[in-house]
């Protein structure tokens, strides 16, 4: 698709999910959003999902949007043309071990892979991991095992603590894993050599789009890799404060239609 189209396709845009596209407080992405990305789209630019969720966990925004290709679990699979262009997962005895230590240091959470979402059975101690666990149920994201079960692999994960947790001691003995504070006592932990900036460099290289033509969106911590990469950074109006060093352009919030504003704004649309 990239090397065919690329003539009309002058720029590439890659969006985040949860507090850019979509909502957090509605889980809806606003009508002016999906409009502007149908219309960067007929103008002949490349619409990109780059996001930590895992590719199973997508149906949300996919029902809402279209795009050209979807860049999951912060670097870890990337799929284009309905093709998985690139996949990596934990191997599945450092996963066992994970695990292990997950439990041994006392937090909890959700373990997160392309064929499904891992948690355990037993509801968590963790009020707000409980929380998580709940909406990653409601959200339609597919659960096949339980995180006692050894018989999956998985990408990254997303853990819980609380005063009880001893996180220090977890974080030593997973120094494979790059570990991103979510705030809140939450953690988002992906193989070292992976990020959303990794995922962006891999497909402008493939599609042939030079840096200086693509535009990045976020809000959150695991959007900091990016925005540290791009030179075209979207910064959402709620946000949080590590971005705005490297923020070029600072948009309103989702509900405020920010997405849209900040197209139009830059001359995308």
């Amino acid at each position: 698709m990239c090397s065919e189209m690329m003539s009309n396709r002058t720029k590439a845009l890659f969006f985040d999910i949860d507090g850019t596209l979509m909502s957090e407080k509605t889980r809806r992405v606003p009508q002016s959003a999906s409009r502007a990305l149908e219309e960067a789209r007929k103008k002949g630019h490349l619409v990109f999902i780059n996001t930590g969720r895992v590719l199973c966990h997508l149906g949300e925004i996919r029902s809402q949007v279209e795009a050209d290709g979807y860049l999951c679990g912060c670097g870890t699979c990337i799929v284009m043309d309905g093709k998985i262009l690139y996949y990596h997962h934990i191997p599945r005895e450092r996963g066992i071990a994970i695990k292990k230590d997950i439990d041994a240091c006392g937090l909890d959470g959700a373990l997160e892979g392309r064929d499904g979402i891992y948690m355990h059975r037993t509801p968590s101690r963790i009020p707000l991991v409980e929380k998580l666990k709940n909406d990653i149920r409601h959200s339609g994201a597919p659960t096949p095992y339980f995180w006692e079960d050894h018989c999956y692999d998985f990408d990254k994960f997303y853990i819980g603590s609380d005063k009880d947790s001893r996180c220090r001691e977890l974080f030593g003995r997973i120094k494979d894993m790059e570990v991103i504070d979510r705030g809140n006592g939450f953690y988002e932990c992906v193989p070292r050599g992976h990020s959303k900036a990794t995922a962006i460099d891999l497909v402008l290289k493939r599609c042939g789009v030079s840096l200086d033509d693509a535009y990045v969106f976020g809000d959150s911590g695991n959007d900091l890799s990016m925005f540290r990469y791009g030179r075209n950074c979207i910064l959402m109006g709620h946000h949080s404060p590590e971005l705005e060093p490297y923020a070029t352009f600072v948009t309103k919030t989702v509900e405020e239609d920010g997405i849209a504003y900040a197209m139009k704004e830059l001359g995308i649309i």
